[in-house]
């Protein structure tokens, strides 16, 4: 698929049809502007404010929406809180629905048919593989996308964070903690400790 994808561009750009740094711009507009920075600044929100994060899990659709994140590949959104006790994760078996306007473009992987399938059978391999491991107390539960639904992963708020504005915590979320397969700094370890922004 994805040499199509390259030869399907580089005949359309031969052609003139389309502009090799407009396509940039588009890439660079969802990965650091329409992208995860929106998931980030919902997610940091809802740590922040105790009535927005009951909301959120209440009608995420409504709640997102209320800050401007709406649109196509997001239209009816289910929010997930990760516990000490349950660890959400994202995937879409059929294909690769996405939440587009809070996670930006959907990175390879997702839409690899080895995660697809593997995120199902093997959640906790996939985690491994993705670099840590749970205990074996916590429940993982594994959410499908559909092209009527997507979800969002609200991770837990790291210990030390208390104080912390909005921006601050929105710069430690991370686009793999919101689909499930990451999970947040330790920012009480000396190597990422710091005031708060």
């Amino acid at each position: 698929m994805d040499l199509r994808v390259r030869a399907l561009e580089s005949l359309l750009v031969e052609k003139g049809y389309v502009d090799p740094a407009a396509l940039d711009v588009l890439i660079e507009t969802y990965e650091q502007h329409i992208g995860p920075r929106n998931g980030a600044r919902v997610v940091a929100k809802a740590w922040a404010e105790p009535a927005y994060k009951a909301w959120l899990l209440a009608d995420a659709t409504a709640a997102i929406a209320s800050l401007g994140f709406t649109g196509r590949q997001g239209e009816h959104m289910i929010v997930l809180e990760n516990t000490p006790t349950t660890h959400n994760m994202v995937v879409c078996t059929l294909c690769s629905c996405y939440p587009w306007p809070v996670l930006g473009l959907p990175p390879v992987w997702y839409k690899s048919a080895p995660y697809r399938a593997r995120a199902v059978i093997d959640p906790r391999g996939v985690l491994r593989d993705f670099g840590f491991t749970l205990p074996q107390a916590v429940q993982i539960q594994v959410w499908d996308s559909t092209a009527e639904l997507r979800y969002l992963v609200l991770p837990m708020r790291p210990a030390g964070t208390e104080g912390w504005g909005e921006q601050a915590l929105a710069d430690l979320v991370t686009r793999d903690a919101m689909i499930g397969t990451g999970l947040l700094p330790d920012v009480t370890t000396p190597a990422t400790a710091g005031e708060p922004r």
